[in-house]
């Protein structure tokens, strides 16, 4: 801070400088494209619906490319093979929680409910939920403000899903709300052992997709496989979108905007999602929310700016 005494700083010394002001830029770039990467990711797990795929198939794709691409780091980064300093028994509790049986439950879902279910009821209720278990469990408190915005994000999410829940016994949205609350739950819990953990993202992406080679099988037991009897085009589509644009990409792209710009800004993307599915979802496989819908996911969005920048 500078002292009463001193001259005020002339405008060129207060300037951004020109290399600041274009990794600033590169910045907000890399976090908007996670959050079209995370946007259209409702719409492309949707589409595996009309597609002929099941949830477990689209893990399976998801998982097995994403594991090919990472493969080379994890030989390089990782000692030992493929936990790294997090050890066997952390990583395999954060791949039971964040892996492939938290990718099955949120494709899951996408098998009953619209695509912009997915972007509002699952990333809303995440923090609403860190938040309880981070009290519960850490005895971390929460801010006011932040409770506020949380407040809104449930109140947001009950207007959203009110249709779903009248419906209830005439329709399936329903249920697929249940697996995003489900699958919110998951990652709120993952989260916050990774927090404490000190897990790195990078290194955490490349054990988790690894990792779930384990669980495929497995996985497989629950559900026919159907990837064999569906076109190449449909399995591309889930295997380079899934495993190699959110698997690989928005990790990269929102890691490298937390490193710019910080944490709190990088944040301020995430509320973007919906609005992204909102327009892809209507746009792409014509899904338009309903006015309660709409009303739902902007209260929502407004809740998690809220919460983010308290």
């Amino acid at each position: 801070m500078a002292h009463a005494d001193q001259a005020p700083p002339s405008s060129a010394s207060t300037a951004a400088p020109p290399a600041a002001g274009r990794s600033a830029l590169f910045g907000f770039a890399c976090g908007a494209g996670a959050a079209l990467i995370w946007g259209v990711q409702a719409v492309v797990s949707r589409q595996s619906v009309a597609d002929g795929l099941g949830p477990v198939d689209v893990t399976i794709l998801r998982f097995l490319t994403a594991a090919l691409v990472l493969m080379p780091f994890a030989l390089a980064r990782l000692k030992p093979f493929p936990v790294g300093r997090l050890g066997w028994k952390r990583s395999l509790v954060l791949t039971l929680l964040g892996g492939a049986p938290f990718a099955t439950v949120l494709v899951g879902g996408s098998t009953f409910a619209p695509a912009l279910h997915t972007a509002v009821i699952g990333p809303g209720l995440i923090p609403v939920f860190t938040a309880v278990l981070s009290y519960a469990w850490l005895k971390e408190r929460t801010p006011p403000a932040r409770i506020i915005g949380l407040a809104l994000i449930v109140g947001g999410i009950g207007l959203f899903s009110w249709r779903a829940v009248v419906e209830i016994g005439q329709g399936e949205a329903w249920r697929g709300d249940l697996l995003f609350v489900t699958a919110a739950a998951m990652w709120s819990v993952f989260a916050i052992l990774a927090k404490r953990w000190g897990a790195d993202a990078f290194d955490l992406t490349i054990t988790l997709s690894i990792l779930s080679l384990v669980l495929l099988p497995f996985l497989a037991l629950l559900a026919p496989v159907k990837i064999a009897t569906v076109g190449l085009a449909p399995v591309v589509l889930q295997a380079l979108y899934q495993g190699l644009l959110v698997g690989v990409g928005s990790v990269f792209l929102y890691a490298t905007a937390n490193q710019v710009l910080g944490a709190a800004r990088a944040t301020l993307f995430l509320p973007l999602v919906p609005a992204i599915t909102a327009i892809a979802s209507a746009v792409l496989i014509g899904e338009w929310p309903s006015l309660t819908e709409v009303l739902g996911m902007v209260v929502v969005m407004t809740g998690m700016t809220v919460a983010i920048r308290a």
